[in-house]
């Protein structure tokens, strides 16, 4: 998912950039060999700076830690079979799936906060040969040396679902999907000024794995907070002079509620976002804390850009972006921007033929992120990938200008109420637009007469109260009645994924009390 890319190349040379970007963008990279490119590219620039344990490392510094667990791992398991790692949150979970690789494994990476039963049914499910909690249990071995033989399209990891509707499922995505498209981040100007990025995601995660290594292939240092606080990334943005941030949107409202306004945070240029959809009103008020330039005896002059990407893991991470520059509302709202190249999109109704003008259909892409198969699961594969390789994404959409497609729900968030669909996203967008709602969610619960009902469950700003009726009220001047929830509960916090998505499956049982 890399939506930015400001780079750290030397200039001092016009061919310098184009040398390594051609050493970089290569149809052959793997996860296995990919640190020793970067290494050739970036050699002792500054990768990464961690808060949790004071970890420090360059580009050179990574890729001999990778040949090094690669050895160890190496040791203790053949090409091919699976190796669970199931480290603490941080860049070393990242290098320790290079090593599986270069080692010629299947590396599954998983948030080491699950529960004990949740780990097992992962490493059950693969079959896997070796978990790995913590680096040193492959230390001691001699490095590996040089990466086991592996083409692009071999498989190269397995990225478990959030699990939000039942047991996770292992999307085994290539070598291709993981780092194919992510080294053209080396081809943007560079050196331009000083650039760092704050990032505080979920190594196990699609995201947080996409972002961490676009980052890396475009020469940005790193600096990664383990677990996210929004008064500690304020604080590194604001201390640190950081240029640029990349969450998903429940971290910016968290942040807008700790005071992100009375920050300054002038020197961030980029903003991006990804894993949910972006509220374009809450974007444009991280952009204008931003800037685009600072000047001498002026000071911060504009405003940031904001970059929102789409993805899924069934992907292999983003392959959709859009942008809305300094000064201009572009960008921001529902579409979920253009198809990164190679990546086609479609959006069909449920007889499988294209839709047309504002009518809400399945939006499918085809391209070569999308999954191998879910692992052990040919059922499951079958359901979301066609005969002819598109994927299913499960998310609603229609047709928008210029071949970009306009986001409206995911299709199980659609409310069947007494003959209407009720699309969950257009009510959440409607109810955050309360000035006393931070945050909302909304689900349907079954009805004996209408089917579903619509209901939401709501974070309030401050000290702010519920009065559900004057909630509802308020909603009937702006959705239309069958639309407006007929219970709203106010809670504390939302249950959430690994990911920082709203698990609404633990929310129904609110109404069943």
């Amino acid at each position: 998912m890399t939506y930015f890319a400001l780079t750290n190349l030397d200039l001092t040379n016009p061919l310098g950039p184009l040398r390594r970007a051609e050493m970089l963008i290569r149809r052959d990279a793997t996860l296995g060999t990919i640190s020793d490119t970067l290494a050739g590219v970036y050699g002792d620039a500054r990768l990464v700076e961690q808060d949790s344990n004071g970890l420090m490392l360059t580009y050179r510094e990574a890729a001999q830690l990778v040949d090094l667990w690669a050895g160890g791992i190496a040791e203790r398991v053949e090409p091919g079979e699976r190796v669970v790692i199931a480290t603490a949150n941080g860049y070393e979970q990242i290098l320790l799936c290079l090593a599986a690789a270069r080692a010629g494994a299947i590396a599954a990476p998983v948030n080491a906060e699950m529960r004990a039963d949740e780990i097992r049914h992962v490493e059950q499910d693969c079959h896997a040969a070796l978990t790995i909690r913590a680096p040193h249990e492959v230390e001691g071995s001699p490095p590996l040396g040089k990466a086991h033989p592996a083409d692009p399209g071999d498989s190269a990891a397995l990225f478990y679902t959030s699990g939000t509707t039942g047991k996770p499922k292992g999307a085994e995505l290539t070598h291709r999907a993981l780092v194919g498209s992510l080294a053209t981040a080396v081809l943007f100007p560079s050196m331009l000024r000083r650039d760092e990025v704050v990032v505080s995601l979920s190594s196990a995660h699609i995201m947080g794995f996409a972002v961490l290594m676009g980052v890396a292939c475009a020469g940005i240092p790193t600096y990664l907070i383990t677990h996210f606080r929004p008064g500690t990334v304020l604080d590194a943005i604001e201390t640190r002079r950081s240029t640029a941030f990349v969450g998903v949107p429940a971290m910016y409202r968290l942040m807008l509620e700790a005071g992100a306004e009375e920050r300054d945070l002038s020197c961030v240029r980029v903003w991006g976002s990804g894993a949910d959809a972006m509220p374009g009103e809450l974007a444009a008020r991280f952009k204008a804390m931003g800037a685009s330039v600072r000047l001498p005896f002026v000071g911060p002059v504009g405003e940031a850009t904001f970059v929102e990407g789409y993805g899924m893991v069934e992907l292999g991470g983003g392959v959709a972006a859009k942008l809305s520059p300094p000064m201009l509302g572009l960008g921001l709202g529902e579409s979920v921007g253009l198809a990164f190249p190679q990546y086609h999109f479609k959006v069909v109704g449920p007889d499988g033929e294209g839709v047309e003008g504002d009518e809400v259909g399945e939006l499918l892409i085809k391209g070569p992120g999308v999954l191998k198969q879910y692992w052990n699961a040919p059922d499951a594969t079958a359901a979301v990938v066609t005969v002819d390789g598109w994927l299913r994404t499960g998310d609603l959409a229609c047709k928008g200008p210029f071949g970009t497609v306009r986001f409206v729900g995911r299709d199980k968030d659609v409310i069947k109420h007494g003959g209407y669909s009720v699309y969950a996203l257009e009510v959440q967008v409607a109810l955050e637009g309360h000035p006393d709602v931070a945050e909302a969610a909304v689900l349907g619960i079954p009805d004996e007469r209408l089917g579903e009902v619509p209901v939401a469950v709501v974070r309030l700003n401050g000290a702010a109260e519920l009065d559900e009726d004057a909630m509802r009220s308020w909603l009937d001047e702006r959705i239309s009645d069958y639309k407006v929830p007929k219970r709203i509960i106010a809670v504390d916090d939302l249950p959430r994924t690994g990911t920082e998505k709203v698990q609404k499956r633990e929310l129904g049982a609110l109404f069943e009390r």
